[in-house]
């Protein structure tokens, strides 16, 4: 079954024909700036943009940074505040005449990596955090999606959210050491595991290519590994998560 996946990013918007039964991405993978704007009118432009750049017709996966709940968005994560109560799905079905399934990014990260990557045949509770412009998180229970975390977005110290201390955006703004940025991250995944004692975490994002850089520094008391699909896995989860529901 070869669906487009699409996964939008807060600098990148990138996509690609997937294979879901090899679980493999069969056209190279195509990118596009995020607008800097991030409004409504600006990224459905883009993703427009991506369909037509595969000439591609079915149905569509998209990943989206922010929560989204039957299609609609309910945060403005680090997007407009102008999505606020919009249906993602709607408005990008409307602008390429293609139905979509649109679901958290890091949900489809995950999903990808459950399915075809690092905590493929794991059992029990599973964390999928992404590390970026901010920190996503997934939850899978025996593999099934638990919509909607979003542990990037709790409070920590003085910030409005750990996020803005923690994620890969934090390392580069303030010109932070490899082992700097990484103790950071860990405080944050100790709170993880505190609160929600997960069996396995995968880490994404690109803390995941230079993993040997930073293990040293991740001390958690439960299963810790990168994640195995890397840029690919937003891209396979969307169209995995698309399949999903327009088989049933």
């Amino acid at each position: 079954m070869e669906i487009l996946g699409i996964d939008i990013g807060g600098s990148g918007i990138k996509g690609a024909v997937v294979d879901l039964y090899k679980g493999e991405l069969i056209t190279p993978r195509h990118r596009i700036p995020t607008p800097r704007s991030r409004t409504p009118k600006a990224i459905t432009e883009k993703v427009k943009e991506m369909v037509e750049h595969f000439n591609y017709e079915g149905i569509v996966g998209c990943g989206f940074p922010t929560i989204i709940k039957k299609g609609i968005c309910k945060d403005e994560g680090n997007l407009s505040e102008k999505w606020v109560g919009l249906n993602v799905e709607a408005e990008f079905e409307k602008a390429t005449g293609l139905n979509f399934t649109v679901i958290n990014d890091a949900d489809a990260a995950g999903l990808a990596e459950v399915n075809y990557g690092a905590g493929k045949n794991e059992d029990g509770f599973i964390l999928m955090i992404t590390v970026g412009t901010g920190l996503g998180s997934g939850a899978y229970l025996n593999s099934e999606l638990i919509p909607n975390f979003e542990l990037g977005q709790t409070p920590y110290l003085d910030y409005e959210k750990i996020e803005d201390w923690a994620a890969s955006s934090a390392k580069k703004k303030e010109d932070l050491s490899y082992k700097e940025w990484a103790k950071r991250f860990n405080v944050f995944l100790n709170y993880t595991h505190l609160i929600l004692n997960p069996d396995l975490i995968i880490v994404g994002g690109g803390i995941s290519k230079h993993w040997k850089q930073y293990e040293d520094f991740l001390k958690v008391n439960t299963e810790l590994v990168p994640a195995e699909l890397r840029n690919r896995s937003g891209i396979l989860g969307a169209a995995y998560a698309a399949k999903n529901k327009y088989s049933t």
